[in-house]
């Protein structure tokens, strides 16, 4: 499993069993609203709920505490988890709606996740299509120091780098919250550049562009550098695109650099600096993956995931193979801490 170490695992998935759950949470203007138009499920083609890579077999239950304390908590020994909910919240086209099932699902962590297990740590889930909102929101949950993070599907309506979501990132800033940025989409736009796929395969394999044009946009239009302070951590994300993608870029930028000169450093050294990637899935043979290491230029990018209840690998193999042994202490513990200001304070602690 995990060698001993007291690992943190920063990408775990509480599945909702169903809108129900989340009806304690909701004002009764939208609890009516869900029982009045028969809304049984936010589930997303993001992750459909019966595709094996979903839900691994031997996890086939994660919708409570006990599953996930069961299945990982205890048997891989971990310090500490970070939850986060993979429900179609973010996809609704009512901004209104959407930010009232935000809330809830928020608040759903909190109260069935967070105030069960002293382990846990959770991201607070953003209704990005109103920046407004996701404000809001952060502003809302930040004094509970369990929430560690903010988060946001990697395609979304709007390229991240644009301006009018700066002020998110102020927020975050300023509560000292890494951005966590997870491979999905809300399906306003084509899932790959060049259309809408036929098959789930198609979708699932074309995240890779979509972080691309994410980092793309947080980078060219001056995210990065106007905000040195934010930490920007990509899950889901795969690993072995990153290189090319950067060396590409940086080429490119220093030809053309002129059109944007508030990017005053090279692209790499940017994302070296402020960007961290979850190791699930690593998307690499074990034979490259050393290589793969070794062409970030960087031991602090790397944090352990589970990816719990996502089918990433097989039993315990819990780590990428060929993963280099001295990277272990960062990989599943050191890197996290660095990370994430809050898990290293007392997680009610009130600004």
């Amino acid at each position: 499993m995990l060698a001993g170490h007291k690992a943190i695992d920063v990408d775990v998935h509480p599945v909702v069993p169903g809108t129900a759950a989340l009806l304690p949470y909701l004002d009764e203007f939208w609890r009516d609203q869900v029982i009045e138009r028969g809304i049984n499920t936010l589930h997303s083609q993001n992750y459909p709920p019966n595709a094996p890579l979903t839900v691994r077999e031997d996890w086939k239950k994660a919708s409570t505490v006990a599953d996930l304390q069961q299945q990982l908590l205890d048997p891989y020994g971990l310090d500490m988890a970070i939850v986060t909910p993979m429900l179609g919240v973010q996809m609704v086209f009512n901004a209104d709606m959407a930010r009232a099932f935000t809330r809830a699902l928020n608040d759903w962590t909190r109260a069935e996740w967070l105030d069960k297990d002293a382990r846990l740590r959770a991201s607070i889930v953003l209704p990005m299509h109103d920046p407004e909102h996701a404000v809001e929101e952060i502003e809302r949950l930040a004094p509970d120091r369990r929430f560690v993070q903010a988060m946001i599907l990697v395609m979304g309506e709007t390229p991240a780098g644009k301006r009018q979501h700066w002020k998110v990132y102020e927020a975050c800033i300023r509560h000292g919250l890494p951005l966590a940025i997870h491979a999905g989409s809300s399906f306003r736009h084509p899932v790959t550049s060049v259309g809408w796929p036929s098959w789930y395969l198609e979708q699932y394999f074309a995240s890779s562009q979509g972080f691309q044009s994410t980092l793309g946009s947080l980078i060219t239009e001056g995210v990065l550098s106007k905000y040195p302070e934010l930490k920007i951590v990509l899950l889901e994300s795969g690993v072995s695109w990153l290189m090319p993608f950067l060396y590409r870029l940086q080429k490119t930028w220093k030809g053309v650099r002129f059109e944007i000169p508030w990017v005053d450093r090279p692209p790499i050294q940017l994302v070296r600096d402020q960007v961290r990637l979850s190791c699930q899935p690593f998307d690499a043979p074990p034979d490259v993956v050393p290589r793969v290491v070794e062409m970030l230029g960087s031991d602090d990018m790397l944090m352990w995931a589970s990816d719990w209840p996502h089918w990433q690998y097989d039993g315990d193999e819990a780590i990428p193979p060929g993963m280099p042994a001295a990277l272990m202490p960062k990989l599943l513990r050191g890197n996290a801490l660095a990370t994430y200001s809050r898990l290293r304070a007392p997680a009610f602690v009130k600004e």
